[in-house]
C-alpha cells in the first residue's frame, strides 16, 4: 500500500482538545491519512466568547493547510457551531467548503447527516458541557426537527457537597462517569444516544455499551464526523472499526 495515496482528511481542533486526533485515528485506521490544524488560544476569554472566536477565525484558518491537498475537511468542535442554527451552521459549511475547494463538514452537520441515513429521529443528549452550553445544544437538535427525550448530564467532577455546583470539563470526563450516568437512567427505547462534543472520550463507553444495547443507535461527534469523511471521500470497503461497522449496517 502507497501511503501518501491514501485520501486526506483535514480536521480542525481546539487546542486543547485531546481527544479528536486519536479517534478519528482509531476509527479511520489505515484507509486515511489525517492531517490537523488547531484553533488559536483564547486567553481570559469565558467560554462563549472563545466560541464565537472560533466561528470568527475558521475560514482564516482553514488556509492554514496551505496548498496541501485535502479530499474532506471536518470542523471538530460541536460547541461553536451550536451557537449557528442548523440552517446558518449549513450555509456556513456551504460557504466554507466553495472558499476549500473541497468538502467541509462541521461535527454537527455530520451528526443530522448520519441521523438521516440512519432514520433517527430521536435523541438522548449525553452532555459533559456547562448546563446553558447543554441548554444550547438540545435548542440546536430541537431546531433541527429531532426530538429530543432527555439529557444526561456528565460533569468531570462531581458536587462535593449537596447543592454545590459540579464542574464541567469534556476534556476530563472518565469512561466509568460516562457509563454510572446512562446506567442510572431509565432510556425509551426508540432514543438513539448521543454524546455531543469532540473532547469527551466516549470509544470505550460506546464499545461497551453496544454490547449491552445491540440494538440502540450510539452517535458521538466524532464517530459521525468519521463515518461523514468515509463518505466524503468515496472510500466503499469495510470500515475499519466496529463502531463504524455497526452504523453502517444500521442504516435505512
Amino acid at each position: 500500500m502507497d501511503l501518501f495515496s491514501l485520501p486526506r482528511l483535514g480536521v480542525v481542533v481546539p487546542p486543547e482538545n485531546p481527544t479528536a486526533e486519536p479517534e478519528f485515528n482509531h476509527l479511520l485506521g489505515s484507509g486515511m491519512n489525517v492531517y490537523t490544524s488547531r484553533f488559536p488560544v483564547t486567553p481570559g476569554a469565558g467560554l462563549r466568547a472563545m466560541l464565537e472566536t472560533y466561528n470568527e477565525v475558521l475560514p482564516e484558518l482553514l488556509g492554514s493547510f496551505g496548498a496541501l491537498r485535502l479530499d474532506a475537511t471536518v470542523v471538530a468542535c460541536s460547541a461553536s457551531h451550536y451557537l449557528l442554527d442548523p440552517e446558518g451552521d449549513r450555509a456556513f459549511c456551504d460557504e466554507l467548503s466553495q472558499r476549500a475547494g473541497s468538502p467541509v463538514l462541521s461535527s454537527t452537520q455530520a451528526i443530522l447527516a448520519a441521523c438521516e441515513a440512519l432514520g433517527v429521529q430521536r435523541l438522548t443528549l449525553v452532555s459533559p458541557y456547562q448546563p446553558w452550553l447543554t441548554a444550547t445544544s438540545r435548542a440546536f437538535w430541537e431546531r433541527a426537527g429531532l426530538t429530543v427525550d432527555g439529557v444526561v448530564l456528565v460533569p468531570a467532577e462531581e458536587a462535593v457537597r449537596p447543592g454545590g455546583d459540579a464542574h464541567f470539563d469534556p476534556y476530563k470526563v472518565t469512561t466509568g462517569a460516562i457509563l454510572r450516568r446512562i446506567r442510572e437512567r431509565e432510556l425509551p427505547a426508540d432514543t438513539a444516544l448521543l454524546f455531543t462534543g469532540t473532547g469527551m472520550g466516549t470509544l470505550a463507553a460506546l464499545t461497551e455499551l453496544a454490547r449491552g444495547e445491540p440494538r440502540r443507535t450510539l452517535l458521538t461527534s466524532n464517530l459521525a464526523s468519521a463515518w461523514w469523511a468515509r463518505r466524503a471521500v468515496g472510500e466503499k470497503g469495510e470500515a475499519h472499526h466496529p463502531l463504524l461497522r455497526r452504523l453502517a449496517g444500521a442504516e435505512v
